[in-house]
């Protein structure tokens, strides 16, 4: 937890130790937030000031600036958010800023002051501030910028017949920053597609970590992408996709981009029909590239169904199997209470360590086939599961799309992933917003009393089965178990 001193803007670690700072004064953009229709219109200059609380010694110590902060990267991070997506409020422009900052892992706190010196006030006036402070105890209420894949497209505004002020080709106007080439074409720009960012469309379902319930509006308690940490196709894994209401095109299906205005009689039924032929695209983004050398990733695997034991110790043979993915470690098996839904049999959870030569989206594909080979099932809303296998983290990766979220965004507070990740990794440290140590997380996590016991040789062993029976004395403890990480 951060502590912070707002009478002089310094902030301290949990240890009370003062962090360092990085200062950034002065950026500015021409952006085109507000509430009244010229300042859509015309634009005016918006600046912003950052402080960032961090702990700079690793750096300085090795000269690398891989440990720190490139203060030069975040800079046009933050212009890029004055002059993103209009929105009503500097409140809200504030507020992506400090999410911006906040997704580098290494940040524990931020300071962030936009000015509008160009404000609508009918008086005289010097400035108009909105001054917040956010760290991982207080998280932004927005999300963080991402920059868009390059197009050669103009960052300057342009008409949308729809709209009744300007966007920018950078940033389509979907109330959120995206990433991914601007699909060309007449008439209004459609969805962001794959990488936007932001919560999903309302009345799609998600779900989560096994372990924890599925089937709630995505955005809400448990939202995030069906059946795991990171984004089964909407719907659920073995199951049919759910339509968009976004888009009308099935969630998972590839998006293709016409590169000719559409015909105007039906394709097939003009004098023409024989050549009648629409080119197009597929669009991929980052999610889809291979990584240059292999990347470690964090896989939770969960199941109360069944031999939920068999079925964990032979996924971790299939993910092992698996071309591209290396198994490095496997966690204690903890055995939770299940979070919400109907009453059922407790889960068995544990945490595989791996590294993997996949993209993250062929990772995701990956853990799909493994569930299904097992007939990943729920039999009923918000119910038990046959097999669970989700990413929590793939390298240091930080990305929100309609099918994948790195990390799982729910993480930092599951003890049934972050306690047996402590016990097979002391030292891990959970990316992204909400982030931190692993073990610090387990021990705060809101579910913590909810793990019963940890067994330790569970891959060779067997172990009794998952049931609801409340915890053995500390005198009649399983064999093979560890009582779980104590509470602070």
């Amino acid at each position: 937890m951060t502590l912070y001193d707002e009478a002089r803007g310094v902030a301290f670690d949990a240890s009370g130790r003062r962090l360092d700072q990085i200062r950034l004064s002065g950026i500015s953009a021409t952006g085109y937030h507000g509430v009244f229709e010229h300042e859509r219109r015309d634009g005016q200059t918006f600046v912003a000031d950052v402080v960032v609380h961090l702990d700079t010694r690793r750096a300085a110590a090795g000269d690398d600036l891989e440990h720190t902060l490139h203060y030069g990267e975040l800079a046009e991070q933050v212009a890029a958010v004055l002059a993103g997506d209009p929105v009503d409020l500097i409140e809200t422009v504030a507020e992506r800023i400090a999410a911006t900052v906040l997704a580098h892992g290494i940040v524990q706190a931020v300071d962030v002051a936009v000015h509008k010196p160009q404000a609508p006030i009918q008086v005289p006036f010097g400035d108009v501030v909105v001054a917040i402070h956010r760290d991982r105890s207080k998280l932004p209420a927005a999300e963080p910028y991402v920059a868009r894949a390059a197009t050669g497209a103009s960052s300057r505004p342009v008409p949308n017949p729809t709209a009744t002020f300007p966007i920018t080709a950078d940033s389509p106007s979907t109330g959120s920053p995206a990433v991914g080439p601007v699909l060309p074409g007449p008439g209004p720009l459609p969805p962001s597609g794959p990488m936007t960012v932001g919560p999903a469309p309302s009345g799609v379902l998600a779900g989560g970590l096994a372990g924890e319930p599925a089937g709630e509006p995505a955005g809400g308690p448990t939202g995030g992408p069906v059946g795991g940490a990171v984004g089964a196709p909407r719907g659920g894994f073995g199951g049919p996709d759910v339509e968009s209401p976004a888009t009308g095109v099935a969630a998972g299906t590839e998006v293709a981009a016409w590169n000719a205005p559409p015909p105007p009689a039906p394709l097939g039924t003009g004098p023409d029909a024989d050549d009648d032929v629409v080119e197009g695209e597929v669009l991929t983004d980052a999610l889809d590239t291979p990584p240059t050398s292999p990347v470690d990733v964090v896989l939770a695997i969960g199941a109360n169904i069944g031999a939920a034991q068999d079925t964990l110790r032979q996924a971790v043979s299939d993910l092992a199997g698996t071309p591209g993915v290396e198994v490095v470690d496997v966690s204690p098996l903890a055995r939770t209470a299940p979070v919400g839904g109907p009453e059922q049999p407790d889960f068995l959870n544990a945490v595989v360590l791996a590294r993997t030569t996949l993209s993250p989206r062929d990772l995701l594909r990956a853990t799909q086939a493994v569930e299904q080979a097992h007939g990943r099932e729920r039999h009923e809303h918000w119910g038990p599961r046959t097999l669970d296998v989700d990413i929590v983290v793939y390298g240091t990766v930080l990305a929100t799309s309609d099918d994948l979220e790195l990390p799982h965004p729910r993480a930092h507070e599951r003890a049934f992933v972050l306690q047996p990740w402590a016990q097979v990794d002391p030292d891990a440290f959970l990316p992204g917003l909400g982030g931190g140590p692993v073990a610090a997380l387990a021990a705060t996590a809101p579910d913590r009393d909810g793990v019963r016991w940890l067994a330790l040789d569970w891959l060779t062993a067997a172990v009794p089965a998952a049931n609801p029976a409340p915890p053995a004395a500390p005198d009649q403890a399983e064999p093979g178990a560890v009582p779980p990480a104590p509470a602070p």
